[in-house]
């Protein structure tokens, strides 16, 4: 059985884990993870000194033994609202894990997954007769450009970059903007079924911040334009002339630079990065002024 991890970072912690299981012939706990400090001090450890160099310096992570009690503090507190101590798999039709030693109880993987799953939302309009979104036609398919924050659209969890699939029950495919706009128009003001597939152009990297608190990539204007050799970023497989959209299930869209800097800062040391292939980005924005981005666009804190 194969198990994904959110990061790099979270596989070779999860593979130490396994590596000490194996070496002291313990059989596996509940958790994925140790509940224990793997550090060569530890009581009882001394004989796995050599298995582990020195979790100090671990991929540039400051692993203290005050850190790794942390962590343990932390897990128990997952382990308690998760008994099985995963987080959910992705598609355990199949047999996959996904398991999240340092990343789990950071809160950013719920708020930031992307399924690609279809659902249906049911959308009211506003006292002034909309429903908060905007849309653009891409390769014959409709997409969400903007959600306005307060709108029912916000409140409904429809996010940029969603794909409108049908309109009460009419599909949309080949439609122009104007036309789905005005199919919103001329809707009933209760009950507009709305079936949307989860932002199909859009993935997360998973990323963990070092000693000095960088995950190693620059950006300008909200485009990631250089990464950092041997970074979170570049182990992790961010990529370059991509546009960031979310961080940690926050939107981004039409922030300035600053702002979007001092949402990395605040976040902890695991921070999620929703991107999306720069040219798709730019063929949606481009019929959208970016004041009325700024003005307008939801850029609250996701719930779970």
């Amino acid at each position: 059985m194969a198990s994904i991890y959110p990061s790099l970072e979270d596989m070779k912690v999860d593979q130490m884990a396994q590596a000490e299981r194996a070496q002291s012939g313990d059989t596996p706990s509940s958790l994925p993870y140790p509940t224990r400090p793997l550090m060569p001090t530890a009581p009882g450890q001394e004989q796995f000194a050599h298995l582990y160099p020195s979790l100090s310096d671990y991929m540039g992570l400051e692993l203290t033994p005050e850190l790794v009690a942390q962590l343990e503090d932390q897990e128990k507190q997952v382990a308690l609202q998760q008994p099985s101590g995963l987080v959910p798999s992705a598609s355990s039709t199949h047999g996959y894990q996904l398991v999240a030693p340092i990343s789990g109880a950071s809160g950013a993987l719920q708020k930031a997954a992307v399924s690609h799953a279809i659902r249906e939302v049911t959308l009211c309009k506003d006292r002034d007769g909309r429903v908060g979104l905007r849309c653009q036609e891409i390769n014959k398919g409709v997409f969400v450009v903007l959600v306005q924050k307060n709108s029912p659209a916000a409140m409904a969890g429809l996010r940029f970059g969603d794909q409108i699939l049908q309109i009460n029950e009419v599909s949309v495919a080949g439609y122009d903007m104007d036309k789905v706009h005005d199919m919103f128009r001329k809707a009933r003001s209760d009950a507009i079924k709305v079936a949307v597939r989860d932002r199909p152009f859009e993935r997360t990297v998973t990323m963990h911040k070092d000693s000095a608190g960088t995950v190693g990539f620059q950006y300008r204007d909200g485009k990631i334009m250089a990464l950092v050799k041997d970074s979170s970023a570049a182990r992790n497989g961010l990529l370059t002339e991509h546009h960031m959209l979310e961080i940690n299930g926050q939107n981004v869209v039409g922030l300035k630079d600053k702002e979007t800097r001092a949402i990395i800062d605040e976040c902890g040391s695991v921070l999620t990065v929703t991107v999306m292939p720069s040219f798709v980005f730019e063929h949606m924005m481009k019929k959208v002024h970016s004041s009325v981005i700024q003005k307008l666009m939801d850029h609250s804190v996701p719930d779970f």
